[in-house]
C-alpha cells in the first residue's frame, strides 16, 4: 500500500464572508502527480498555502507523512518544496546567486546541487544575467530549481509552465516525469493548461468554489474522455437490444437523455449503420464524439455557464 503523504479532513478556509475552501478531505499518495484543477478562486491556490504553512485553517486538519501535532508538522514540512504564485527570487542577483542564497538560508552545504539543479531547469548558461533581467519562463524555472533545493519528497507547483515556452514546456514535463517514476516523489500541480497537465498527471483533483468535485485517476479520466459514436434513436430500447444481439457488444451507455454512447464499431460504422438499417431501428443521429480534458471538467463543475 502506498504511503499517505497528505491527508486533510474538513479543510476550510474562511475570509471574511467568503469560504475559499470549504471541508476539504483528500489523500495524496507517494509517487504520483495529481493535477489540481478548478477555475480562478476555485481554492487551488489557498489549499497549497493551508498546506505549505503559508496560512492556517479556519477549522479542519492537515496531516504529512503520518504527523499531526504542531512539532512534527515543523519536520515534516521540511520534507516539502513548494512553488506558489510568484517565485520568491531575488532581482538584483544571479540565477546561481539565487540558488546560492537559498541554500544559505536553508543550511545546504552541498554547493553542487546548485549546478546539479540549474542544469535540470535548462539555466546552467545565464552567467552573469541578473534575475530582473530574465522572461517570465525563466523565472518560472529558476522557482523550480529553488524549490528542488533539499531535495524535497511532496512538490506542490502552483502554474509551473506559466509563460515557459514550448521548448520549455516540454523540458518541465520531462523533468516531472523523471522526479516521479525515477525518483518516487509526489507533486501537486495546479494548471489552466489543461491538455498539457493531462500529458503528466496520474490522478485529478477538481475544485470549484472550495468544494472538492471530484477525484478521478488517469486511467478512469481516459475511459471517461475516450471517442465514442453517439446515437439517438426513435425506440432505444430495441437500439440496445440490437447492440447487445446482432452486433455482439455491451461496450456502449444508455445515457438520461436516451442516446446512446457506443465505444465499439469506431472503425466500422458502415456494418453498424447496415445491422442497424437491417433490423429496421431508425436512427436519427449518428455522430463520432469526444469528451475533452476542458469538457469533462466543465460537465463535472455544473456545465458551460462555469466555464
Amino acid at each position: 500500500m502506498s504511503q499517505v503523504v497528505v491527508e486533510t479532513h474538513n479543510l476550510c478556509k474562511q475570509y471574511a464572508s467568503q469560504m475559499a475552501l470549504d471541508h476539504c478531505s483528500l489523500r495524496l499518495e507517494q509517487g504520483k502527480i495529481y493535477g489540481l484543477i478548478g477555475k480562478n478562486g476555485a481554492g487551488k491556490t489557498t489549499f497549497m498555502r493551508l498546506v505549505s504553512g503559508l496560512d492556517f485553517p479556519t477549522k479542519g486538519s492537515i496531516s504529512l507523512f503520518d504527523s499531526r501535532n504542531e512539532k512534527e508538522l515543523a519536520y515534516a514540512k521540511r520534507r516539502v518544496g513548494s512553488l506558489i504564485e510568484m517565485p520568491g527570487l531575488l532581482n538584483g542577483m544571479t540565477a546561481r546567486e539565487n540558488m546560492h542564497y537559498q541554500c544559505l538560508m536553508r543550511g545546504i552545504t552541498d554547493t553542487g546541487e546548485e549546478d546539479t539543479l540549474l542544469k535540470k531547469v535548462g539555466l546552467e548558461d545565464t552567467g552573469k544575467k541578473k534575475v530582473k533581467n530574465f522572461s517570465l519562463g525563466m523565472r518560472q524555472r529558476l522557482g523550480i530549481a529553488v524549490t528542488l533545493l533539499g531535495n524535497p519528497e511532496f512538490l506542490m507547483l502552483d502554474e509551473p509552465i506559466n509563460g515557459l515556452d514550448p521548448e520549455g514546456v516540454i523540458e518541465i514535463r520531462r523533468l516531472l516525469k523523471h522526479l516521479q517514476e525515477r525518483e518516487q516523489k509526489t507533486i501537486l500541480i495546479s494548471s489552466h493548461n489543461l491538455p498539457e497537465l493531462h500529458q503528466v498527471a496520474t490522478d485529478y483533483i477538481i475544485l470549484h468554489e472550495g468544494v472538492v468535485r471530484q477525484t478521478i485517476s488517469h486511467e478512469r479520466l481516459e475511459e471517461q474522455c475516450r471517442c465514442y459514436i453517439a446515437l439517438e434513436s426513435t425506440n432505444v430500447n430495441q437500439l440496445a437490444s440490437v447492440l447487445e444481439d446482432k452486433l455482439h457488444t455491451s461496450d456502449f451507455v444508455v445515457m438520461p437523455d436516451h442516446s446512446v454512447r457506443l465505444y465499439a464499431y469506431l472503425d466500422d460504422r458502415k456494418h453498424l449503420g447496415q445491422c442497424l438499417y437491417d433490423n429496421h431501428i431508425v436512427v436519427t443521429r449518428m455522430e463520432i464524439c469526444e469528451h475533452t480534458l476542458e469538457e469533462y471538467v466543465m460537465q463535472t463543475i455544473g456545465g458551460k455557464e462555469n466555464a
